[in-house]
């Protein structure tokens, strides 16, 4: 039935922001780490999306609405999004100058980790406000359900 490729979908995106989110409270909490097992200090991880692919791409769809062609036979979308990897912030680390730090270099500096407090902070709330359209999306079809349910009484 359409309905639970619907929720498949809504589920895909509230699983995948969850992980995102899980990956930002990481990055958050290892601000200040400098040393981890790979050596050096800790990098920043991101999440990387991929769309799900469905049977029929948005344009397909409209246009064979458009000309009558769409019926809900075999045209159930499963699309949805995956996290294909989480990777490693490239970008380089900043160095500071602490030479009462235990894993300052000879000269003092230090490697600290690429993590940006008000860049996290941001990208928290935006998976944040993508979870909750999420859920906004699943209430709708909640509601949708529950009405068509009433129709047959």
């Amino acid at each position: 039935m359409a309905f639970l490729s619907s929720m498949n979908i809504v589920g895909s995106g509230l699983t995948a922001q969850q992980l995102r989110l899980d990956v930002i409270s990481e990055n958050i909490t290892n601000i200040n780490t400098t040393r981890t097992e790979q050596g050096g200090a800790y990098r920043r991880k991101m999440v990387v999306f991929e769309a799900e692919g469905g049977k029929n791409s948005f344009r397909q769809a409209m246009a064979q609405a458009a000309s009558g062609l769409a019926s809900n036979r075999g045209n159930e979308m499963s699309g949805g999004v995956r996290v294909t990897e989480i990777v490693e912030d490239p970008s380089d680390l900043p160095i500071i100058y602490d030479p009462t730090h235990p894993d300052a270099d000879e000269e003092g500096y230090l490697e600290m980790p690429n993590v940006t407090l008000v860049k996290e902070i941001t990208d928290a709330m935006a998976a944040s406000q993508a979870y909750t359209a999420n859920i906004t999306a699943y209430n709708a079809l909640k509601s949708v359900l529950s009405k068509g349910l009433e129709v047959g009484k």
